[in-house]
């Protein structure tokens, strides 16, 4: 009993996405960590640290910006406008690749072309973005 009403609480959520009735959830770029860094040296992008300040302190990439998915659950766009450029592509990354989805989907209906990166922190580090040292 309990697995059929969960069968058909999936198969409602759905049809819900599909409708559009419900937003879908913003996809990880497929652009490649060398575009990515490749559009950062070329002053194209910028990179966004949505991690909490706690994480931002124990070390971050050394050109990102911060801007914690605390801070964007009441947008004040205004605020935003300080941190983000709208003429450059916005790389969104946090811990493991699942706060910047959702960072994504507040930001692009502002108008920001905003890419979530799959890679947390530890592996853009892995990858060769230059970090900065945290406490």
């Amino acid at each position: 009993m309990q697995s059929s009403r969960c069968t058909r609480r999936g198969a409602l959520l759905a049809v819900l996405l599909l409708a559009g009735a419900l937003p879908a959830r913003a996809e990880h770029t497929t652009d490649s960590l060398d575009t990515v860094k490749t559009s950062l040296a070329e002053k194209k992008a910028v990179i966004v640290d949505v991690r909490e300040l706690d994480e931002w302190e124990e070390g971050h990439l050394r050109e990102a910006r911060h801007l914690p998915m605390s801070s964007l659950k009441q947008i004040d766009k205004d605020a935003v406008a300080k941190v983000l450029p709208k003429d450059k592509v916005i790389y969104l990354h946090c811990q493991a690749g699942g706060r910047c989805q959702k960072a994504a989907d507040l930001l692009k209906p502002l108008g920001y072309d905003v890419r979530a990166l799959k890679p947390g922190y530890p592996d853009l580090v892995e990858a060769g973005f230059p970090a900065a040292k945290g406490k």
